[in-house]
């Protein structure tokens, strides 16, 4: 993959992070760059980024604490999506990925083509969220 579009993963990576992007701007620049799809592993604490001919890059998630739990619960995943979503001034994505791996949320897949994020546990379990209309 080229310095380019490293540097752009690694950017949207650490806006995330920092609060400085919403997913929608993230996920709009990750497409101009020509990126389909990125996926968050709880579990190795990374970041994939992929592009459509299978090239990707592996980045480094900044540390959280909180361990992913044994058991998924898909309708407390739910309700922290729409706490993100929603973005009220308490939000930080850290937050949101301490809270989610708390509940089980072993990583997340974002599809850019079918415009849909799945949310997997430990044991394969999912909730899928499709992108706000």
């Amino acid at each position: 993959m080229d310095a380019q579009r490293i540097a752009i993963a690694q950017n949207c990576l650490n806006a995330a992070h920092a609060g400085s992007m919403s997913f929608p701007d993230i996920v709009g620049s990750l497409i101009k760059a020509g990126f389909e799809s990125y996926a968050v592993d709880y579990r190795r604490n990374t970041t994939t980024y992929v592009l459509p001919d299978g090239d990707s890059v592996t980045l480094d998630n900044l540390a959280h604490g909180a361990p992913v739990a044994a058991v998924f619960d898909g309708s407390g995943i739910a309700a922290q999506i729409k706490w993100a979503q929603a973005n009220p001034p308490d939000y930080t994505y850290a937050a949101f990925c301490d809270n989610v791996r708390t509940l089980g949320c072993a990583g997340y897949i974002v599809s850019f083509l079918g415009r849909r994020v799945l949310y997997f546990g430990r044991t394969a379990e999912t909730h899928t969220e499709h992108f706000p209309q």
